[in-house]
């Protein structure tokens, strides 16, 4: 797939509208994401790897937020097709649509059950690995626990939760500093002062972050016996969650 460059902000607006996954978001994403989000494609590389270490028979494999199926697509590359089905779950329609163009363009038609649904209020099948890949803070604070709690009742034991999120800090100044150090990464892949603002006035009522504890203790609560992190760059992580 041609990239092509996110220029979505680069224009001056008079009234900035709340940001959504449309049409104009999807025609850029794989773009946007890699300039905006450190250490993204490490972190889709190894979903793959822990996918072919934790899957098991009978069970799905969830990409849950799945945008263009990035995840999913690595998930397939490295577990055998007796080790789960991969199910790929989105509520933007303009992403369902493009994701199935790939996933078709990849021949896995057949192997990928491609959902537009609504992960916060779904409910999930036995499942053995479970990717939340920068879905989370998306979601309204109040549905988080339920949906982590449903998802932690569907893994089999051994299984995994793979959460990967933009985080806050309790410090102030720490999170000034981590998110100064976000927009510098910014800068330096292209974009400008005026797209950092302006994409920022979009989003800030639409991502909500949260703490690292707050997500390590949500997760232990639900039922999770293993919370570790296994990546982090400035103000995003991931962490596996063993049930």
């Amino acid at each position: 797939m041609t990239e092509q460059r996110d220029d979505i902000y680069a224009q001056q607006r008079e009234r900035i509208e709340r940001f959504s996954f449309d049409e104009r978001v999807v025609r850029v994403f794989p773009d946007m994401i890699k300039r905006s989000v450190p250490g993204y494609a490490t972190t889709i590389d190894m979903i793959g790897v822990l996918a072919a270490r934790y899957a098991q028979p009978d069970t799905c494999l969830y990409d849950l937020g799945c945008s263009l199926g990035a995840a999913t697509l690595a998930m397939a590359a490295l577990t055998p097709t007796d080790k789960g089905t991969l199910v790929a779950v989105d509520n933007s329609p303009a992403m369902i649509e493009k994701a199935r163009d790939l996933l078709r363009g990849q021949g896995l038609q057949d192997r990928v059950l491609l959902r537009q649904s609504d992960v916060a209020r779904m409910d999930f099948e036995p499942t053995s690995v479970a990717v939340l890949n920068f879905t989370l803070q998306f979601i309204p604070l109040e549905q988080r626990d339920a949906l982590i709690q449903r998802l932690a009742d569907a893994t089999r034991e051994g299984g995994i939760l793979v959460l990967s999120e933009k985080i806050r800090f309790e410090d102030a100044a720490e999170n000034a500093l981590q998110s100064e150090w976000h927009h510098a990464f910014k800068r330096n892949n292209g974009y400008s002062d005026l797209e950092i603002s302006q994409k920022r006035s979009a989003i800030e009522e639409v991502l909500l972050p949260e703490t690292l504890a707050v997500h390590e203790e949500r997760l232990r609560r639900a039922g999770y016996r293993e919370v570790r992190v296994w990546f982090r760059c400035f103000n995003f992580m991931s962490l596996v969650a063993v049930r």
